[in-house]
């Protein structure tokens, strides 16, 4: 169901929040499901994309939900203990920002900070397109570049900047990303030759078990899925939208979990 705000934390729910070039989201997660129990609320991303306003309007965005639980945000970035390494499509003032000290503070419970291919890999696996699977299991981002999550028997490899590996002596995300469709203006089917070429160099490296597509072409399988070619099964994300909320969400609950088990 859904309303205006959630007071207090429920069992078995945590906050997630997914920023975004153009907008930051967020809502509140029953994890067991997977669902989204708030609204899902949504403000622009400012411009520029500096690290203490981007700050103050993820704090606006949890404060909206008076939320008293953990909370998980993802960030387009490499995030090694809660701080900004690299800035490929976002403002490069963020390289070097500690995301636990700017945006830590500023969120009533405690928090985890990860990689958005990341929190959306995390939530296909266990709740979207990937349910089941125990092997690896690669979600590839296809949009403004590409991003990739590695999850084996359920577990995250963080920080799997596949999207950069070489094919040909140039980035993969040059060539293959939805950006690179729409910017070379090619066909579908030229496209997804050069997406099966990426995928086909991931199959030789690491002999996963799936792929999983998302980002925005993920609402058009028709036009591209059929002329894939791959050994390993490709299916489409099924979460699109929420998978970065959930899988932040998700990924606070661990860290929570995890911190309980070490004090144990």
């Amino acid at each position: 169901m859904s309303g205006k705000k959630t007071k207090k934390a429920l069992a078995g729910t945590a906050l997630g929040i997914d920023v975004g070039g153009t907008g930051i989201k967020g809502g509140v997660v029953d994890l067991a499901q997977g669902t989204l129990v708030s609204d899902r609320f949504r403000l622009a991303t400012p411009q520029p994309a500096l690290p203490d306003a981007v700050a103050s309007t993820i704090g606006e965005i949890a404060g909206h939900f008076e939320f008293d639980g953990p909370a998980g945000v993802d960030f387009p970035g490499v995030i090694v203990d809660g701080t900004v390494h690299t800035a490929a499509n976002v403002d490069p003032t963020w390289i070097g920002t500690s995301l636990a000290k700017t945006v830590g503070p500023l969120l009533p419970g405690p928090a985890v900070f990860l990689n958005d291919a990341d929190a959306a890999g995390l939530a296909e696996v266990r709740y979207g397109a990937g349910r089941g699977h125990r092997g690896l299991v690669i979600v590839v981002t296809l949009g403004t570049g590409i991003g990739t999550a590695l999850i084996y028997n359920g577990k995250l490899v963080p920080n799997g900047e596949l999207g950069h590996i070489e094919i040909g002596g140039n980035d993969a995300e040059t060539s293959a990303s939805a950006r690179a469709r729409e910017r070379e203006e090619l066909s579908w089917g030229k496209w997804a030759k050069r997406v099966s070429a990426y995928l086909q160099h991931m199959e030789r490296l690491l002999w996963p078990e799936l792929f999983i597509l998302g980002g925005g072409v993920s609402k058009k399988p028709d036009k591209f899925m059929p002329r894939l070619t791959t050994r390993t099964p490709v299916v489409v994300a099924e979460l699109v939208n929420n998978a970065g909320i959930i899988g932040a969400a998700l990924a606070a609950q661990h860290a929570l979990d995890d911190a309980e088990l070490s004090a144990r």
